[in-house]
C-alpha cells in the first residue's frame, strides 16, 4: 500500500467515524423530542376532529382538572423508575391518606394536609423497607402493599363514604390548585436538576453496583426515594380530597397504571437511568389527559375509546422506548 493510499484510507475512516457519531447524537436529540412532538400531534388531530373544542378555556379547564393530581403522583413515580424501580401502591397511598386527610380536615385543614403527606410517605417508606432490606424487587412489593392497603381503604369505607368537612370544597380553586401543583413540581425539578440527588438516582438506575462503588449510598437513596414518592401522592390526596369532598373505597383506583402509562407516553425508559427526563412528566401527563378527554369529546363507544387508546400507546410505547436500556426492572 503506498502512503498516498494509505493517507486515503486513514482519512475515510476519520470521516466514517465523525459522520456516525454525529448520526448518533442527531438521532439521540431527535428521540428526545418524540414526546413533544406526540403531545402537539395530539393536540392538532383532536383540535381538528372535535372543531376547536378540545382547545377551548372550557375545556382546557376540565382538562386541567384531571391533571393536578396525575401529574403530582407522577412526579413521585418518575422518581422512583429513575432508579430503576416500579411503584403500583399509588392508587392505594392516595385512598390511604385522602381517607387520614377527611378525618382530620374537621380539627384543621393544614394539619390535615400534613397529615395525608406523612401517612403516604409512611406507607411509602414501608414499601422502601420492604425493598431494600428483604431485597424484594419493587414491583412485587408494591403490588403487595397495593391489595394490602386498597383493602384497608375498602373496609374503612364499607359502610359509608368518608366525609371532609365541608369547607375543605371551597378550595377547590383552579389558581390554588395550579399554584400547589407548580409549587410541588418545582421543589422536585430544583432538587433533581441542581443538586446530587438527580445525578444520583440517574447513577444508580444506569447501574446500581457501578453507583455503590463510586460511593453512593444507594439502599439509603432508594429507601427515601419511596419516601418521598409517598408523600407526594400524600400531598396529591389533598387535592383530590379538595375536588370530591368524600372519599369511597373506589378512591384512586386505577392511579397507578394511568401514572405508568403517562410517564411511558412521556418518554420515560422503563428502565430508569441517565436518559430520565423531568419533561416526561409533564409531557406524559398532559398527553394522557387531552387524548383522554378528547376521545370522550368524539362522543366515541367506551368499547371504541379502550380500542383506540390501547393502539395509540402502543404506537407511542414503540416509537420512544430506548430497546438499548431495558433490563430487568429493580
Amino acid at each position: 500500500m503506498t502512503e498516498k493510499t494509505k493517507e486515503l484510507t486513514y482519512k475515510d475512516i476519520l470521516i466514517g467515524k465523525l459522520r456516525r457519531i454525529k448520526g448518533a447524537i442527531g438521532s439521540s436529540q431527535l428521540h428526545d423530542f418524540f414526546p413533544l412532538i406526540g403531545l402537539l400531534i395530539i393536540i392538532a388531530v383532536f383540535a381538528v376532529m372535535t372543531d376547536m373544542r378540545i382547545v377551548e378555556a372550557k375545556s382546557i379547564n376540565l382538562i386541567l382538572s384531571q391533571v393536578y393530581v396525575l401529574m403530582i403522583a407522577s412526579t413521585g413515580v418518575f422518581l422512583v423508575m429513575t432508579i430503576g424501580g416500579l411503584d403500583f401502591s399509588q392508587g392505594s397511598i392516595l385512598g390511604i391518606a385522602s381517607i387520614v386527610i377527611s378525618y382530620l380536615s374537621f380539627y384543621s385543614i393544614p394539619l390535615a394536609l400534613a397529615a395525608g403527606i406523612m401517612a403516604g410517605a409512611a406507607i411509602g417508606a414501608f414499601n422502601g423497607l420492604f425493598h431494600v432490606k428483604c431485597k424484594i424487587p419493587s414491583f412485587i412489593v408494591t403490588i403487595c402493599t397495593m391489595y394490602l392497603f386498597r383493602g384497608l381503604c375498602a373496609y374503612i369505607t364499607t359502610d359509608a363514604p368518608v366525609a371532609a368537612v365541608t369547607s375543605i370544597t371551597g378550595l377547590n380553586l383552579t389558581w390554588l390548585k395550579i399554584t400547589l401543583t407548580a409549587a410541588a413540581l418545582l421543589l422536585v425539578y430544583a432538587i433533581f436538576s441542581f443538586t446530587k440527588v438527580g445525578i444520583c438516582l440517574k447513577a444508580i438506575g444506569a447501574g446500581e453496583t457501578a453507583a455503590r462503588f463510586s460511593g453512593i449510598r444507594t439502599n439509603l437513596t432508594k429507601f427515601f426515594i419511596f419516601v418521598a414518592a409517598g408523600g407526594l401522592t400524600g400531598f396529591a390526596a389533598f387535592l383530590n380530597v379538595v375536588k370530591v369532598g368524600s372519599i369511597t373505597a373506589t378512591a384512586g383506583n386505577q392511579l397507578e397504571t394511568q401514572i405508568l402509562i403517562a410517564l411511558v407516553l412521556g418518554g420515560l425508559p422503563i428502565s430508569g437511568g441517565a436518559k430520565a427526563r423531568f419533561s416526561n412528566i409533564v409531557i406524559g401527563t398532559l398527553i394522557y389527559c387531552i387524548l383522554n378527554n378528547g376521545l370522550v369529546m368524539l362522543g366515541l363507544d367506551t368499547a371504541v375509546q379502550q380500542l383506540i387508546k390501547g393502539a395509540i400507546f402502543l404506537f407511542v410505547v414503540a416509537l420512544t422506548i430506548d430497546k438499548k436500556s431495558l433490563h430487568i426492572i429493580k
